[in-house]
């Protein structure tokens, strides 16, 4: 059996972070494979047919934690594939190409973002080296193409279809946050300082409870790092003011996330910029998944999978537009519902898991042939 090895962040529980989510959906769901991951030790929840290389001391990805991936020089000579799942950069592609790459050892490199804010042209064929690319979206693939390169193929990042699906409100977790029954819950799977939605959703929210009385606001958001944890607190003093507060919940670090999409009856996903983020951001599919209505920004690397059909697409330089659309699905549950319906399966078509298992078997087999 053909051994690949994953090159990613640390691999390990609570599943709330989409680049390891996705590493570790793949490793568990492509067949004919020996799948090798990197984990902070063992981690007893993984299966046991996905081996583990016990690379990190830490699930934080800081530098000491980076370093440690040079632990791989001699052990990536023993894998058919080397899959680099790490978003390149100038020096970790530096470090990839001088100590992970050999003469046996076939690569790949999956692109989920092109960084165009930080990168040039040039600097794309710099920092990726590989055997074969393979891109989160048409739009990095078309644009990589016009680069030169001509062995790029694009795979959707998949999610498991099964797990993200619709489901009744869950009681536990209602009780938890806080939530009633009656209440009509929006909610943001988004980040506290990047998006630049942040300050957008904190202006809106005083205009909606007044327009919507019972309506409860799900900050749906991990605290990443300490600007996280600062803007975070900023929007709290901020809706404290507002006199607010009590109507709008913070998960922090709740994994569970299908639960949090299923209590709510619309997902947001203003976003100004994507900087630093996935071509396809994960939440906005999982949330198709369960059946949710989105509102999501008119951004033109979101385009490629949103409609008029499958979500409500909104300017965000337009701050009414945003308010004006959640007023118009809580006034219409029928539209909702169908809004929601054709999520769910434009997902099951584009980004099952299984099926983007199959196409990453197919993409592996022919780079072994």
């Amino acid at each position: 059996m053909k051994k690949i090895l994953l090159v990613t962040r640390p691999i390990a529980p609570p599943w709330d972070e989409a680049s390891k989510n996705f590493a570790y959906f793949l490793a568990k769901t492509t067949p004919g494979f020996e799948f090798h991951v990197l984990t902070p030790g063992k981690v007893d929840s993984l299966e046991e047919y996905i081996q583990q290389e016990h690379v990190y001391t830490s699930t934080h990805l800081d530098w000491g934690q980076r370093l440690r991936l040079l632990g791989l020089v001699f052990l990536v000579k023993k894998f058919d594939i080397a899959h680099f799942m790490l978003t390149p950069n100038k020096l970790n592609t530096w470090a990839f190409k001088t100590f992970l790459t050999n003469k046996t050892t076939k690569t790949v490199q999956t692109i989920a973002t092109l960084r165009e804010d930080l990168f040039s042209d040039e600097d794309f064929k710099k920092i990726i080296f590989t055997d074969l690319v393979i891109t989160y979206s048409d739009y990095a693939k078309n644009k990589l193409v016009k680069n030169g390169f001509s062995n790029v193929v694009r795979i959707y990042p998949g999610i498991d279809t099964s797990l993200y699906s619709p489901a009744p409100k869950n009681m536990a977790t209602m009780s938890l946050f806080g939530i009633a029954q009656n209440d009509f819950v929006v909610s943001y799977p988004g980040e506290y300082t990047r998006l630049g939605a942040t300050d957008d959703i904190v202006e809106m929210l005083p205009k909606l409870f007044e327009k919507i009385p019972n309506a409860k606001f799900v900050f749906a958001n991990r605290v990443k790092n300490e600007k996280d944890a600062r803007k975070k607190e900023e929007v709290v003093r901020i809706l404290e003011e507002k006199g607010v507060l009590e109507k709008v919940v913070f998960t922090d670090t709740f994994a569970d996330m299908p639960k949090i999409y299923n209590l709510s009856d619309v997902v947001i996903f203003p976003a100004r910029d994507m900087k630093g983020k996935f071509d396809v951001p994960l939440a906005v599919i999982e949330a198709f998944a369960c059946e949710k209505p989105v509102i999501v920004s008119n951004l033109p690397i979101l385009k490629e999978f949103t409609s008029s059909e499958n979500s409500l697409v909104i300017n965000p330089e337009n701050k009414n537009e945003l308010i004006e659309a959640i007023v118009d699905l809580e006034k219409d549950k029928e539209k909702r519902r169908l809004i929601g319906k054709a999520a769910r399966s434009y997902t099951v078509e584009n980004f099952d898991i299984k099926d983007v298992a199959d196409q990453y078997k197919k993409a592996y087999n022919k780079l072994l042939s």
